[in-house]
């Protein structure tokens, strides 16, 4: 019985979300025990939907529409002259690929944009585009899925380690007694 690793292992590691779950391992957890289709990950298209029902020994099924269309590989493109340095963009970021400082103008690192398009909404000025990969001559080929696979875990073990920080924080806040105003 394949496990939720193999089935990763043949996802496209974008962790853009489109299939419902959180991440690329979180949608394979949910194959694995039965709780979802193969056919709901638009990045991976066919090409990883014949790969999941080979693996599962199930028959190919189409990619269902409701998750999106199958693709060109994209990479998001931020127009520098438009960005006003809100670095909402950073967080929803799954492999950390935009840079960029609050009231700075931020950039793509075109080797580690999956194309997940997460950045496009929380930009408050619309400067995030995504463009097809091949149409940029700069552009690398896409990133490798182990290389997103490490980066997306290293990312949201960082959101997980400032979470707990905050929340360490504000209990110590909690516990600490009022200190009395100096007059």
């Amino acid at each position: 019985m394949p496990t939720a690793e193999d089935i990763d292992a043949l996802l496209p590691q974008t962790q853009c979300t489109r299939c419902g779950y959180a991440g690329c391992l979180p949608y394979a957890e949910a194959i694995a025990r039965g709780e979802a289709a193969i056919n709901q990950c638009p990045p991976g298209g066919s090409v990883t939907l014949a790969g999941l029902a080979e693996l599962l020994g199930r028959e190919p099924i189409a990619l269902n529409p409701a998750n999106g269309q199958e693709g060109p590989p994209l990479v998001a493109q931020i127009d520098e002259d438009a960005c006003i340095g809100c670095a909402k963009c950073l967080p929803p970021c799954p492999t950390d690929a935009i840079l960029g400082a609050r009231k700075q103008m931020h950039t793509v690192v075109l080797e580690l944009c999956t194309g997940c398009e997460l950045c496009i909404a929380p930009c408050p000025v619309d400067c995030i585009a995504m463009v097809e990969r091949s149409s940029l001559p700069e552009a690398p080929a896409a990133p490798d899925a182990l290389a997103n696979r490490r980066r997306y875990r290293a990312h949201t073990e960082r959101l997980g380690a400032r979470a707990r920080e905050r929340e360490a924080l504000l209990a110590s806040r909690k516990r600490a007694p009022a200190q009395p105003e100096a007059r």
